[in-house]
Parts: structure tokens; C-alpha cells; sequence
């Protein structure tokens, strides 16, 4: 939380930015909002995320894994992500300067929102 607070985070590029190995890690990402319906749920099974608006809007989706079912599509190991074809639950406003935690019980459906949003996602590995 020091390095989100401490840093300038709209001078840094959209991507990958390694802080501790792959033990944690900021990806950069400025992008569209997609608004809730077109915002799909997701989770996680090695890193909690720590998401961060930078500018902008964002909304995001909650909903408890043990509401998710059978994911999509297989989980991708690579990318630590699972799909699920359910709905949110819960809706959160996470404006600019706000964040959300969501651990691997945590799905979430980020970029709910409308209008282009630029975040950073803090990834920690559990």
C-alpha cells in the first residue's frame, strides 16, 4: 500500500511492472470501461488483487466463488484467471483515488464502468 500511495502512478506505462519477482507485482492498464453487462466475472487462485483507479470511474462486480459454479472455460494457469458465466451480487464503486481487494474467494467483474478508466492492479501472491 506504501508503493500505491508513494508512487506516481499516471507517469508509469500500461503493462507489467515488477516489484517483488512474481511475488508481486502492478500491471498498468488504461482502457474502456465496459459497462455491466458486458463486464464478465473472474478469479484468481494464486494472487490477490489489489485494484487501484488512477483516473476515471471504475465499477466492479462482486460475487463469492462458492456462487460461481463451473467456470467458462478451463482455468489458465499462465495467466491465474477463470471465467464464469454467472452475475454480480454485489456492485462497488471504486473511484478515482479508491481501491478494492479481492482474494481467491473473491470473483469479481472489473471495468463495469462507462468511459475510459486507467487503474493499477497490485497482484500479491498468496
Amino acid at each position: 500500500m506504501r508503493y500505491l500511495a508513494g508512487t506516481e502512478l499516471r507517469a508509469l506505462a500500461p503493462g507489467r511492472h515488477a516489484l517483488d519477482g512474481d511475488s508481486m507485482y502492478l500491471s498498468i492498464d488504461h482502457t474502456h470501461g465496459r459497462g455491466r453487462d458486458g463486464a464478465r466475472v473472474e478469479a484468481h487462485r494464486r494472487y490477490i488483487d489489489v485494484q487501484y483507479t488512477i483516473e476515471g470511474d471504475e465499477e466492479i462486480g462482486w460475487v463469492p466463488m462458492a456462487e460461481c459454479g463451473q467456470p467458462a472455460n478451463p482455468y489458465d494457469e499462465a495467466r491465474d484467471v477463470a471465467f464464469y458465466p454467472v452475475r454480480p451480487s454485489t456492485w462497488l464503486s471504486v473511484p478515482l483515488g479508491s481501491f478494492a481487494v479481492f482474494f481467491p474467494d473473491d470473483a469479481h467483474a472489473p471495468l463495469a464502468g462507462r468511459g475510459a478508466v486507467k487503474k493499477a492492479i497490485l497482484k500479491i501472491l498468496v
